[in-house]
C-alpha cells in the first residue's frame, strides 16, 4: 500500500488541479495546451517577496516561503523563478560571495540554515519547478564600497566594482570579472538540484561615460567601432559563455533571460518594434533580439509590462514582434506579465479593468511561437486586486499543464511507461493510484480522464488531463468529479518535462 506521506501528498493538489468545464469565454477551436510555462518571480532584492523583512526567524522565513509555494498551487502555476542572488550575495553557503544581508539582515552572517537547499527541496515535493534567478552585475543598492563585507570580492578587488546611480556594479569589461560572476553563479547550478538559472533584465546601468570603464574600453576596446559596440560585446560573451557553461555543467537545466521588453524602435531600425520606448540594444547593451536569433538561449521571457492600446509600447504589437523573432529558432518564448500593475490606482485606467491580463493571454494564442508566461511579482498574484489574476487563471489555466521540454532535450530518453494499478470508486470521487517502473522516480505524473476508451492522440493536449501531481514510486489521488464509466491512464513525467507512454487503461466500474 502507498505510504501515507504518498497518499497525502496526492491528495493535497486535488483540489487545484481537478478539472472542470472549459469556460464560455474559451471558443469552440480553443484546445488546453498540454504544456505550457505557468511561472512567477519570487523576488529577494530590498525584500520585494522573500524573505518579507531582514532578521526573521528560520521558522519564520520557512514559513513565509511555504505560503508562496501554497499560493502556486493556488494559481495552478507550474514554475518558481526565486532571486538567489539579488546584489552580488548568497542564498546559499557560496565559496565566492558572502551571505545576502537581505536574510539576516548583516552581509555575511550565517542565516542558521541553507535557504536554497530549502526552497529546492520543498518546491520539489510540491511538483513545481525550481529556477535560479540571479542578477550578473549588481553589487550593491548603495554606492559605498566600505559598506560590503571585508571578504566580499568587491572589497578585495577595488577596480572590479564601479559606482552609478547610488548603487555598485561590477564591471563587465573586465574577462577576470566576467569569468568570476560565472563561476560564482554556477557554483549554485552545480551543488543543487536546480532545473534553470535565469538572468533578469539588468546588464549595463546605462548608456553613457558616467558609468566610467574608460580605462577597460582603452585596454580591451581596440578594434571596436565605439564604447556601446564593446559594451555589447562584453554582455553577448557573458550570454554566450554562459550558455556553454550551463550545458556544461546541468545539460538539462534550462537557460534564459527575462529583458526589457523592446530591443530596439522601428524609427531607429527597421528590423525594431512599433514602439517609442526605452531601447535595451541602445541602454543596456543587450542585444536581445541577437541572442534568440544566435541561438543562445533556451528561452527569452520579454518583459511586456504595457496595456494593449499603450502608447508608446503596445503590448499587442509587442507579441507579434517577438513571436517572429522566435519564429524558426529553438529558442522558446514565454512572455513577462505585469500583475503588479493590474488594479494599481497609480496606473492607466486600462490597467484597472479586470480583464486585461486575460486579454492578454488571449491574443497569446493566436501566436504558437509563445508556450507560456512568468508573472512579476508573487505579491501581486497574492493581492489580485480588481480580481484580475483569479480572471486570467479561471479563462486561461482551466486545465493543468506541463512545463515546456526544451526543444534541445525533446528526442532524449522518455520515462518508463508507469502503471495504473486501480480507479476504484470510493466515498467522495475516485482513487487512483499510479505505480512508477524503472529505476527513476518520476518528477510527477499526469492523470487523464475519458468519458470512454481513449486513443492516443488525445494524449497531446491537456482536453482530458484532469492532475498533475508530485511523483513517487507510487501515488494515490482522489478525483472528486470521477464516475462510473470513466477511462483513467496515467503519464511519468521527468525532470526535462518528458513523458513517458501511457499507461494502460482502467475503467471505473
Amino acid at each position: 500500500m502507498p505510504s501515507r506521506r504518498t497518499l497525502l501528498k496526492g491528495l493535497a493538489l486535488a483540489a487545484a488541479a481537478t478539472a472542470v468545464p472549459l469556460p464560455a469565454f474559451a471558443s469552440a477551436e480553443y484546445v488546453p495546451p498540454l504544456r505550457q510555462m505557468r511561472g512567477m518571480w519570487i523576488a529577494s532584492v530590498v525584500n520585494i517577496n522573500w524573505p518579507s523583512t531582514q532578521g526573521l526567524s528560520v521558522e519564520e522565513q520557512k514559513a513565509e516561503y511555504l505560503a508562496w509555494l501554497d499560493l502556486a498551487e493556488q494559481r495552478k502555476l507550474n514554475s518558481v523563478f526565486m532571486q538567489i542572488r539579488p546584489t552580488a550575495d548568497a542564498f546559499w553557503p557560496s565559496p565566492f560571495e558572502p551571505w545576502s544581508h537581505w536574510i539576516t539582515g548583516v552581509q555575511g552572517q550565517d542565516p542558521g540554515y541553507d535557504p536554497l537547499g530549502f526552497a529546492v527541496e520543498e518546491t520539489h515535493k510540491r511538483g513545481l519547478a525550481f529556477h535560479a534567478w540571479f542578477n550578473p552585475y549588481r553589487v550593491s543598492m548603495q554606492d559605498d564600497p566600505n559598506q560590503l563585507h571585508p571578504d566580499h570580492p568587491g572589497r578585495k578587488n577595488p577596480d572590479w566594482i564601479l559606482p552609478f546611480g547610488g548603487k555598485l556594479y561590477y564591471n563587465p569589461g573586465m574577462p577576470e570579472v566576467r569569468k568570476f560572476c560565472q563561476d560564482a553563479m554556477l557554483d549554485a547550478l552545480a551543488r543543487y538540484d536546480i532545473d534553470g538559472l535565469h538572468f533578469d533584465d539588468y546588464f549595463y546601468p546605462t548608456n553613457s561615460t558616467a558609468f566610467d570603464d574608460a580605462e577597460e574600453f582603452a585596454k580591451y576596446g581596440a578594434g571596436f567601432p565605439d564604447l556601446a559596440a564593446w559594451r555589447r560585446n562584453n554582455v553577448d560573451l557573458m550570454v554566450s559563455e554562459m550558455q556553454q557553461r550551463v550545458r556544461e555543467v546541468k545539460p538539462e537545466a534550462a537557460w534564459g533571460i527575462s529583458p526589457s521588453g523592446i530591443w530596439r524602435n522601428k524609427g531607429t531600425d527597421p528590423l525594431g518594434s512599433e514602439t517609442n520606448g526605452g531601447q535595451s540594444y541602445d541602454n543596456l547593451h543587450a542585444d536581445t533580439r541577437g541572442w534568440v536569433k544566435k541561438g543562445w538561449l533556451d528561452y527569452i521571457a520579454p518583459q511586456l509590462y504595457w496595456y494593449i492600446g499603450q502608447p508608446p509600447a503596445d503590448y499587442s504589437k509587442l507579441v507579434p514582434w517577438w513571436s517572429d523573432v522566435a519564429d524558426g529558432t529553438k529558442t522558446m518564448l514565454w512572455i513577462g506579465q505585469a500583475a503588479y500593475k493590474a488594479g494599481d490606482p497609480a496606473q492607466a485606467p486600462e490597467w484597472q479593468d479586470p480583464k486585461e491580463l486575460s486579454d492578454h493571454l488571449t491574443l497569446n494564442r493566436d501566436h504558437p511561437q509563445i508556450s507560456g508566461d512568468i508573472w512579476y511579482n508573487a505579491n501581486d498574484l497574492r493581492q489580485d486586486r480588481i480580481a484580475s489574476v483569479s480572471t486570467a487563471v479561471a479563462d486561461h489555466y482551466v486545465r493543468p499543464a506541463l512545463a515546456p521540454v526544451l526543444p534541445r532535450l525533446a528526442t532524449g530518453k522518455a520515462p518508463n511507461r508507469p502503471v495504473l494499478a486501480y480507479a476504484l470508486r470510493k466515498r467522495g470521487g475516485v482513487e487512483v493510484r499510479a505505480v512508477a517502473t524503472g529505476r527513476q522516480e518520476p518528477f510527477q505524473f499526469a492523470i487523464f480522464r475519458f468519458p470512454g476508451r481513449a486513443r492516443d492522440a488525445q494524449f497531446a493536449d491537456a482536453r482530458h488531463l484532469v492532475a498533475v501531481v508530485p511523483g513517487d514510486r507510487q501515488v494515490v489521488w482522489q478525483d472528486p468529479d470521477g464516475k462510473r464509466g470513466d477511462h483513467y491512464h496515467v503519464v511519468a513525467v521527468d525532470r526535462a518535462n518528458r513523458t513517458s507512454k501511457p499507461s494502460n487503461g482502467f475503467p471505473v466500474i
